[in-house]
C-alpha cells in the first residue's frame, strides 16, 4: 500500500484536481457569504430597518436546504465538471442582481437565489471521490472542505478593504460586483482545467434521477423519514418570518409558503417511489446492496457537527462580548476571539480526515462527536468569572473537534455508493443546514448555557447512533456500461 501522504505542492493529476476544487468551493463561500462584512453599508445606502437586515440574512441560508438534494442529483447526472463550471456562472446572475438593487424586495429576492450557490459544496465531494484512493480520501476531501469553507472569513476579512478602495456610497455594490466577475471567470477556467475521473475510469451514475436508489423495502421507508425534517427545517424558516415570529411575512403569504414547502415534499416523495419501485421488485444481489442506515447516521453526524458550527458562529461574537465586556473587550476583540472557531476549519477538517484514513472512520467520528459534546458542555459554563484565554482555549478545543467532525462524516461519503455519491453528499449536507436553522431556533427560546447543553446532549445521542455505523470495508460494485461489475477498493 502505498503512502497516504498528499504532495500539496503538486499541480498536476490528482492534485491538480483538489486544488482546482477547493479553489472553486471557495469562491462559492466568497459569493455566498459577500453580503454579511458590507451589511452596515447596505443597511445605510438601503435605508434598512433591523428586521429587513434579519430577514436578509434568513432568506441567505433558505434555498441551500433543496438545493443541496437539487445539485446532489444534478452532479451525479452530469458530472462535476459541467455541474461546478454552471453553478459557478449561474451564480454570477444574483451577485450582480445584489449588488445593483435599489430597495428591500430586490435585494431579498437576489439573496434568496443566492442561497442555491451555497450547494457547490457537494459537487466537490463528488470529485475527490472520484480522483482519490480510499486511503487518501479523508485528508483530500478534509483539505477540500476545510480550504474552501475559508472563502467566507477571506470574504470578511477582503470585502470591506475592497469596498473601501472603491470609495463613495457605492463601493459595497462594486466589491459584491468584484466576486460575480471572479465566479463568472472561474467557472470557465474550472471547466478546461478539469474530467470527471482519471483517464480510463468509469464515471458511473444512477439508473433513475430525480432520488436515491436503496436497496431494500424497509430502507425506503427510512429514506422517506429523513427526507422530512428537511422540509420541517424550511417550514421552521417560514415560521420565523411569519406574523407569528419576526412578522416579516403576511398570513396569506405564509401559509402560501407552508403550502408550496409541503407540495414540494410530495412530489419528492413521489421520486423516491418511483425510482425505487421498479427495482426492489426485484431481488438484489448482496454485492449491489448498501444500507440507508450509513446515510442516515451520517445525516445525524453532520447535522451535530456542521450544523452546530453555523448556529455557534452566528452567535459567538455578541456572547463573548456580553460575557466579558466587565472586562474591558471590544466588540472588534470579541469578534476575532469568535472567528477563531471558523479558523479552525483550515487545518482541523483536514485533521478529521487524515485520523479517519489512519485509525479507521467509525472510531474517529466517534471520538470527534464525544469531542464535541464535551466541548460545548464545557462551553456552557464559560461566565464572566472565567478568564478570557481560558474561555477561548475551551472554545478553540471544541471548535477543533466540531471542524474534525465534519472532515470525518466527509471521509466516509464517497465509501457508501459511488454512482449516488452527489445525492449521499447533498442529503447528509443538507442536514448541517437544518442543524443550524434547528439550533438558532432553540437559542431564540433559551440562555446561550441552555444553548451549549442543547448542543452537547444532542451529541451524545448522536455519539451513540455512530456506533451502529458500519466500518467501510472491501469493495463496492458498480455496474459498467458493458453490463460487466466494477469493484472499487474502499480501504
Amino acid at each position: 500500500m502505498s503512502s497516504s501522504k498528499l504532495n500539496l505542492f503538486s499541480f498536476t493529476g490528482k492534485m491538480q484536481i483538489l486544488h482546482m476544487s477547493w479553489l472553486a468551493f471557495f469562491i462559492s463561500f466568497v459569493v455566498w457569504f459577500n453580503h454579511a462584512p458590507l451589511m452596515l453599508a447596505i443597511a445605510e445606502s438601503l435605508k434598512l430597518s433591523q428586521a429587513e437586515i434579519k430577514t436578509i440574512l434568513i432568506l441567505n441560508v433558505a434555498l441551500t436546504i433543496p438545493s443541496r438534494i437539487a445539485i446532489g442529483i444534478l452532479v451525479d447526472k452530469f458530472g462535476p465538471k459541467r455541474t461546478y463550471s454552471s453553478l459557478l456562472a449561474i451564480s454570477s446572475i444574483p451577485c450582480f442582481m445584489f449588488a445593483a438593487a435599489d430597495d428591500f424586495q430586490q435585494l431579498a429576492l437576489a439573496r434568496f437565489l443566492m442561497g442555491f450557490v451555497g450547494a457547490g459544496f457537494v459537487i466537490g465531494i463528488r470529485m475527490v471521490g472520484e480522483w482519490f484512493p480510499a486511503r487518501q480520501l479523508g485528508v483530500a476531501e478534509g483539505i477540500y472542505g476545510g480550504w474552501g469553507n475559508f472563502g467566507s472569513a477571506a470574504a470578511a476579512i477582503a470585502l470591506p478593504s475592497l469596498a473601501l478602495a472603491f470609495g463613495g456610497e457605492n463601493g459595497w455594490r462594486y466589491a459584491i460586483a468584484c466576486t460575480g466577475i471572479m465566479a463568472l471567470l472561474y467557472s470557465v477556467i474550472y471547466f478546461f482545467s478539469v474530467s470527471d475521473t482519471p483517464k480510463g475510469s468509469t464515471y458511473f451514475k444512477p439508473k433513475k434521477a430525480g432520488a436515491m436508489e436503496v436497496t431494500s423495502i424497509w430502507d425506503l421507508f427510512f429514506y422517506i423519514l429523513m427526507t422530512i425534517p428537511l422540509y420541517a427545517a424550511l417550514s421552521l424558516l417560514t415560521w420565523k418570518l411569519s406574523p407569528t415570529g419576526m412578522q416579516l411575512l403576511s398570513e396569506d403569504t405564509t401559509i402560501g409558503l407552508y403550502i408550496g414547502i409541503w407540495l414540494l415534499f410530495l412530489y419528492n416523495l413521489y421520486k423516491i417511489v418511483h425510482v425505487n419501485q421498479e427495482h426492489l421488485t426485484q431481488p438484489i444481489e448482496p454485492i449491489h446492496q448498501y444500507k440507508f442506515k450509513q446515510v442516515a447516521i451520517l445525516d445525524l453526524a453532520y447535522l451535530v457537527t456542521f450544523g452546530s458550527e453555523l448556529a455557534v458562529v452566528s452567535m459567538l461574537p455578541l456572547f463573548f462580548h456580553e460575557t466579558f465586556k466587565q472586562a474591558g473587550i471590544t466588540p472588534v476583540q470579541a469578534g476575532l476571539l469568535a472567528s477563531s472557531f471558523a479558523f479552525m476549519n483550515l487545518v482541523a477538517r483536514p485533521g478529521g480526515g487524515w485520523l479517519s484514513d489512519k485509525y479507521g472512520r467509525k472510531l474517529s467520528l466517534s471520538v470527534c462527536v464525544i469531542g464535541c459534546a464535551l466541548g460545548y458542555a464545557a462551553m456552557s459554563q464559560i461566565n464572566s468569572e472565567w478568564p478570557i484565554a481560558l474561555a477561548f482555549t475551551v472554545t478553540f478545543l471544541c471548535s477543533f473537534f466540531v471542524q474534525a467532525g465534519c472532515g470525518a462524516v466527509y471521509a466516509m461519503v464517497p465509501l457508501i455508493k459511488r454512482r449516488m455519491t452527489g445525492q449521499i453528499a447533498g442529503m447528509v449536507g443538507a442536514y448541517g443546514n437544518v442543524g443550524g436553522v434547528t439550533f438558532l431556533t432553540v437559542l431564540s427560546f433559551v440562555t446561550p448555557e441552555a444553548f451549549f447543553l442543547t448542543i452537547a446532549g444532542t451529541a451524545v445521542v448522536v455519539a451513540l447512533a455512530v456506533q451502529f455505523i458500519e466500518e467501510p470495508a472491501g469493495h463496492m460494485a458498480e455496474i459498467m456500461e458493458d453490463g460487466s461489475v466494477a469493484m472499487i477498493e474502499i480501504v
